[in-house]
Formats: C-alpha cells, sequence, structure tokens
C-alpha cells in the first residue's frame, strides 16, 4: 500500500557524490556490526532464492510429473515445494531480527555520538543552531532512518535482488517468453519513475500543508480570548475552513497519483499474463516450449512487477533517510569554537584575570558586540559590570569565563591565556552561575551534585552549609531527596536559584561570574539568596553583571559598559562625583524603587 512516508525537499536532496559519501560512512561505522549485517544480507539471498524457486520446482512437478504421470517426480516436487517455502518462511524471520538487531545498534551508536557532540560544542554552535532544529536532528531525522532499517532498507535489498535474479530465471527458462515480459516491462519502470517523482511533490505539499493547518488550529485555540472579545469568531471559522480545505487537496492528490499508478502496474501485470498464456500456449503447441514453463512464468511474473513496484515508493525513504543522514553528520563533523589546546596546561590556582584590548563579534551579528576592551581584575576584587541593555555587559562576562572566544586580544587568568588551559581547569578556576539556575529531573542532591559527580553526600551538604542554606532544605518533607520535578518545577524561583548557588559552593571555584544571578527572584527568598551570595563570594574573585543598584555599591570597582565599550570605571562615589553614564543609570534605579 502507498504511504505518503518519504519526500524529500528540494534543498535536502543530495546529489550522487554526496549520496555515496553518506554511504561510505554510514558502512565504516557500522563496520563493528558487520557480522549481524553479512547474517541479514545472507538471509535475503536465500530467502530471495527460494520465493524464485518455487515456481521452477512447480513447472518439474507439471512436466516431469503430471504430463509423464510420473507420480514419483509430482511427490518429488511436492515434498521439495514444502521444504522450499518452509525454508524461506524461516529465513524471511530471520532476516527482520538480524536487520533490526543491526540497524537498531546502528542508531542507538549513532544517537551517542550526535548527543556527545552536541554536548561538547560552544555557546556560540547554539546561537546559531535553535533548539527545536537539533532536536528535530535526534527525533525526526533518527526515526526516518529507523523506519527505514526497521522495514525499508529490508524490502529495497530484497526487491533489488529479486528483480534481477527474478530476469535470470526467466531468460534461463525461456529467452522467448522473456521477451514478450520485456514489451510490457519498460512501461513499468517509465511509471514508476513518474510516480516517485509525483509522490515526492505530492507528500512535500501534504507535509506543509498539515503544518499550516496546525498552525491555524493552534492560533485558534491559543487566542481564543482575543477572538471571542472582538467578535471574531466567524472570521476564524473561515481562515481554518480555507486551511483545512488545501490540505483536503493535497491528500486527494496523492491518493490520485497512487491510484494511477497502482491501477497502471495491476493492468500492465493482466496484460504480461495475457501474453504469456496466449503466446505461451503457441509456444507450446509448437514444442518450443513446455507447459509447466508457461505457468512457471505466470508465477514469476508476481516476483517482477512486485518489486519495482516496492522499489518506487522506497526510493523517497531511502533519499529522505540519506538526507538525514547527512545533516546528523553536519552535527558530528561541527568543530567546537570553544576547544582545548593540544598543549593546553592547568590554570593557576589563583591570580588575576585581565582582558586585554578584546574585540568580539557575534557570528550573526554586523557590529561588534564588544570593541577593543581592556580590563584587569584583581585576585580577591569584586567588579560589578553595569550599563544600558546590549552594551555587551553580559558578552564580556561570558568572555571572561570563556564561554566564547575573542575575534582578537586576550583573556588570561593568572598570566596564563584562557584558551591555553584545560577545560577541567578552567571549569574548576572559574564559575558561572546563569541568571536562572536550571535543574534537573531528579533530587536537590543530585542537582547540587552535579557540578562535581564524583562528591560524596558529606561534602554536598557540606556545600550547601557554608551558604547557610541546608536547613531550609532539610525542613523539607524528604529533605535533600526531595524530588525537584522537570526544570524543578517543584521549587521556587529563588530556591532553585539556592541549588545554583550550591553547585557553585561544591566546586570551590577563585572565580564567580554572576550573570544577573539575583534579577528574577520572588520576594520571599530574595534576602535568603542574598545572604547566600554574600557568603559564596568571600574571598573569590566576583563578576556581577547586575541590574540592581544594592547589588552595585557592594562592588569594589564597578565598570560601565557602553555602546561595545567601556567608557567608566570606578567605585559608587566616584562614578557619581564624575556625572557620567553610571550617575544617569543610578539615578533611574532610585527612581524607579522609590516609584
Amino acid at each position: 500500500m502507498f504511504q505518503m512516508g518519504g519526500g524529500v525537499a528540494p534543498e535536502d536532496q543530495l546529489d550522487k557524490t554526496e549520496t555515496r559519501r553518506v554511504m561510505a560512512r554510514v558502512i565504516r561505522m557500522a563496520a563493528p556490526f558487520r557480522r549481524t549485517a553479512y547474517a541479514a544480507l545472507g538471509c535475503v539471498v536465500v530467502t530471495t532464492s527460494a520465493t524464485l524457486a518455487a515456481p521452477v520446482l512447480v513447472r518439474h512437478g507439471i512436466d516431469a510429473g503430471i504430463r509423464a504421470r510420473n507420480l514419483f517426480e509430482l511427490n518429488l516436487s511436492v515434498g521439495f515445494y514444502l521444504a522450499i517455502t518452509a525454508l524461506a518462511y524461516v529465513f524471511g524471520r530471520m532476516q527482520y531480527v538480524f536487520l533490526n538487531r543491526t540497524g537498531e545498534a546502528f542508531l542507538r551508536e549513532l544517537r551517542l555520538k550526535v548527543f556527545a557532540a552536541m554536548q561538547r560544542q560552544s555557546m556560540a554552535y547554539y546561537d546559531r543552531n535553535k533548539a527545536g532544529v537539533l532536536v528535530a536532528r535526534m527525533t525526526a531525522d533518527i526515526e526516518t532512518m529507523g523506519e527505514l532499517i526497521q522495514w525499508g532498507l529490508l524490502q529495497f535489498l530484497a526487491s533489488g535482488f529479486l528483480v534481477v535474479l527474478a530476469f535470470a530465471v526467466l531468460f534461463t527458462l525461456s529467452w522467448q517468453l522473456t521477451m514478450v515480459v520485456l514489451i510490457v516491462f519498460p512501461v513499468i519502470v517509465i511509471a514508476s519513475v513518474k510516480f516517485q517523482r509525483d509522490s515526492n511533490t505530492a507528500y512535500l505539499t501534504v507535509r506543509e500543508r498539515v503544518g499550516q493547518n496546525l498552525g491555524t488550529l493552534q492560533e485558534g485555540i491559543a487566542a481564543v480570548r482575543v477572538i471571542q472579545a472582538y467578535a471574531q469568531e466567524d472570521h476564524q471559522i473561515k481562515r481554518f475552513e480555507r486551511s483545512n480545505r488545501a490540505l483536503f487537496d493535497s491528500h486527494v492528490r496523492s491518493i490520485r497519483i497512487s491510484t494511477w499508478y497502482f491501477g497502471l502496474v495491476e493492468f500492465s501485470g493482466v496484460i504480461a499474463t495475457s501474453l504469456v498464456v496466449g503466446i505461451g500456449g503457441w509456444l507450446v503447441h509448437e514444442g518450443v516450449v513446455s507447459l509447466g514453463t508457461v505457468v512457471a512464468f505466470i508465477l514469476l511474473l508476481s516476483s517482477l512487477f512486485d518489486p519495482v513496484q516496492q522499489l518506487s515508493q522506497l526510493y523517497n525513504g531511502v533519499q529522505s533517510a540519506a538526507a538525514a543522514l547527512h545533516k546528523l553528520f553536519g552535527i558530528l563533523d561541527a568543530t567546537p569554537e570553544v576547544d582545548e589546546a593540544s598543549d593546553a596546561v592547568a590554570l593557576p590556582l589563583r591570580g588575576n584575570l585581565f582582558v586585554d584590548d578584546v574585540t568580539f563579534t557575534y557570528q550573526r551579528g554586523s557590529t561588534p558586540a564588544l570593541d577593543h576592551v581592556s580590563l584587569e581584575v584583581r585576585d580577591g576584587e569584586r567588579i560589578a559590570l553595569v550599563g544600558p541593555t546590549g552594551a555587551g555587559k553580559s558578552t564580556l562576562a561570558k568572555l571572561m569565563a570563556r564561554l566564547y572566544d575573542p575575534v582578537s586580544g586576550v583573556v588570561s587568568y593568572g598570566g596564563v591565556d584562557l584558551r591555553r588551559g584545560t577545560h577541567k581547569s578552567l571549569r574548576q578556576r572559574i564559575v558561572v552561575v546563569p541568571q536562572e539556575g536550571f535543574l534537573f529531573n531528579g533530587t536537590i542532591r543530585d542537582n547540587v551534585r552535579l557540578a562535581r559527580i564524583e562528591a560524596n553526600d558529606v561534602e554536598v551538604e557540606a556545600a550547601l552549609e557554608r551558604l547557610g542554606v541546608l536547613a531550609r532544605f532539610e525542613r523539607l518533607a524528604d529533605g535533600l531527596d526531595t524530588e525537584v520535578r522537570e526544570r524543578g518545577t517543584r521549587l521556587s524561583a529563588g530556591e532553585r536559584q539556592l541549588v545554583a548557588l550550591g553547585r557553585a559552593a561544591l566546586v570551590d571555584p577563585a572565580v564567580l561570574v554572576l550573570d544577573e544571578a539575583t534579577s528574577n527572584l520572588d520576594p520571599g527568598t530574595e534576602a535568603e539568596v542574598e545572604a547566600a551570595l554574600e557568603r559564596l563570594m568571600q574571598g573569590r574573585t566576583t563578576i556581577v553583571v547586575a541590574h540592581r543598584l544594592t547589588t552595585v555599591q557592594r562592588a569594589d570597582r564597578i565598570v560601565v559598559v557602553n555602546n561595545a565599550r567601556i567608557t567608566e570605571v570606578g567605585t559608587h562615589s566616584e562614578l557619581m562625583t564624575l556625572g557620567g553614564h553610571y550617575s544617569a543609570l543610578a539615578r533611574a534605579w532610585e527612581k524607579s524603587h522609590a516609584g
């Protein structure tokens, strides 16, 4: 039965060179599973051979048994026919087992490699690639390949082998009747090529219309308050009716394509059978071929036409899988922008953090996010980065934590360029506490331990105790073993931030980078988070990206970033006296707070 399941958009289609390159790489990746792959291929050969041997045995039974009135030969043919049928059944089941085992093992390995490659990528990679697209690579693209591997690939191999072997058997039995079959066969081939192209276009249209229809439906549900507020229900119903009609028309077109193709295949099969019976009967009468040969030809015709029909349906699936593999290999081949140098060294335990004439531009940006910026942060100093939105302060903090590498200039710690430091020592010396602490599904204890997997329970509890928050979590019914649920929904925003601070305390870094870490808290826990943060900052170099005046005033120095440059550096009183950007921001904060 025809299934619109393997369309390939023009931009995703691979040329012959790319397809060969992808398939060669698949073969290399599948090398560890070659034994089961060879076993599956062997089962395909045996099953196909047994399928084609059955009509030949029927021929022998008719000619040497029935026509010759030889009961022994007839029984022998029947016995071998039953044995061949049983053999085809057994090896047919085995080929599914072997091929699915090989395919699933390959997909398991591919998922692992792709996920590992994603985890190694830097922040710039995720700036360029949307999370939804990457999730689609791991789900939809691999699912496309899974469907092909489970059923399609087996049919594709078996059908191709069956067509070639069927022609060889037909030609061996009678070259005259083979010529008769060849009168009809080109029509099937041409129709199959046209069907493959038309069905691909039809599938892509259906897929596009499904997306449009779902989009209209989603808008109609999500915006129902707005729709009813302006009495636009009838207009939205007409909108949905138009998109639904377009989807209906695209489905009807796909049905028409499959109807004419399968009708033509069936009609061609009837024509071919009629020609074989008519011309074969005449050849039997002339003594050129036997009656058994004509019967065998009729039985073998299904082994010729059915595989061509299957190949035309599966071709798009194979193309779609190749395109999916090409995208997945693109992820595997992506080189992390923030990578570890081959001669990397451990960063010193303590030291000054120095930004020297750094320029940085995001890949999709046309203007620099930072332009020739220099700053030295002394060991143990607290620095507050302030400035208007988009000025570059968060970018500067990220560069000092080496979440990105500068386009030019150097960011060093203790006299060592961060690009020359090992990743392990970098993350031990410099820790970033993001604006919102992301929690994984699991317990509070597991989420704190995420920062240092090898830490034991005592170390986790000690880290929280140093922040003064252990007692708070222990008051929960299950204490630190409380399940936080997905994304930490069981905890408040402040509690999630406390867990994030606990992670940093467990690492015990020399440098803290706080990216607006207290700017998104509920009032009930803000004071507690502020106290925990103060304890965490004790004795450490701290860079704070802040929008709160109270946080800024506690800094040793304030660095004002504006228009991708550092415009002012000094204490709160110094910058207020200066009367520049900072004083304007501070007055705006005070006015907002007063209001």
